[in-house]
């Protein structure tokens, strides 16, 4: 299963209560369904269960059945589909929606069907149903609302700026999609529809993203720096033979002499871990200061 069909399921388990949140849910997923008219509802799904919360809804909302309707029963997998094509059925809900049957339908929000904080929330988790989908956080925070209607699309933009969630939007084969791609606002966006499971599961993939980065950041710098101290302890090596094919390493003081033999001992230590051989052990900084010393006598020769 994909993550926007198990989102859409944690959806479709939230009960059909108020009448008002009923048809603010049903217009969203009027506005951007297959087909909203003067002449045709149809709603194409391939989701079971939003496909049993239909009927559910639609008598709840407008207090109607579909004209045609899957039989659910059977259980078949595939799309199914959802029409209404009664005139007195398609007069009631577009009259209930605030719409005039006598005139030709030019499809927009109608704000006063989401003034209360319950229906907005409602009615763009009607959206979703009809029209969302998001991707799956492990691969990118994306979640789009499509649909075919301009008027509405637009509208929605404001809605959702109004509600605190700044989305863009784009055309698209004829349709406008509006989308999120940060992951706080997507989070944000579905705990207010009903969501908070799938808004938990991107913070979790988020946290587990930055661990993973971080972890990857600290292995590269601790690869790098093994780099560097492999570098430094072979140019210190070189200058310590140099000094002693040319005679010039027995001449130097004890503790030089010293910190020659331990380095050529031990190339593979670092600074640190040179430091602790000596006896007594020496700081790091006096270890780094010898080693500097015994490179600017090999340069000079």
């Amino acid at each position: 299963m994909s993550f926007s069909f198990d989102t859409k399921n944690e959806l479709c388990r939230l009960p059909v209560q108020r009448r008002c949140c009923a048809q603010a849910e049903a217009y969203g997923i009027l506005l951007y369904c297959h087909t909203f008219s003067s002449s045709e509802v149809r709603i194409i799904t391939e989701n079971p269960n939003f496909a049993a919360r239909l009927p559910r809804l639609f008598q709840r909302a407008f207090d109607l059945r579909f004209d045609r309707q899957p039989d659910l029963s059977r259980g078949e997998a595939g799309k199914t589909v959802f029409q209404i094509t009664k005139r007195e059925k398609l007069d009631h809900i577009i009259d209930l929606l605030g719409y005039d049957p006598r005139q030709s339908l030019a499809l927009h929000i109608n704000f006063a069907m989401v003034e209360e904080e319950c229906c907005r929330a409602s009615f763009l988790r009607g959206c979703f149903f009809a029209g969302g989908s998001i991707t799956d956080p492990a691969k990118r925070y994306h979640l789009e609302l499509t649909g075919s209607h301009l008027q509405a699309s637009r509208e929605l933009e404001v809605l959702l700026r109004e509600s605190g969630y700044p989305p863009k939007s784009v055309t698209r084969n004829g349709s406008v999609v509006t989308y999120f791609k940060q992951s706080d606002q997507i989070e944000d966006f579905l705990t207010l529809i009903g969501a908070p499971s799938a808004a938990l599961r991107i913070m979790s993939t988020k946290v587990e993203k930055g661990i993973r980065n971080s972890v990857n950041r600290r292995l590269n710098c601790d690869s790098a720096n093994l780099d560097k101290a492999v570098e430094a302890a072979q140019s210190q090596g070189a200058a310590i033979r140099k000094l002693e094919a040319a005679g010039r390493l027995k001449a130097l003081p004890d503790k030089l002499q010293e910190t020659a033999a331990l380095r050529l001992a031990h190339p593979e230590l670092s600074l640190s871990e040179l430091a602790e051989t000596f006896d007594p052990p020496v700081t790091k900084s006096c270890l780094n200061h010898r080693l500097r010393k015994l490179l600017e006598l090999a340069e000079r020769l």
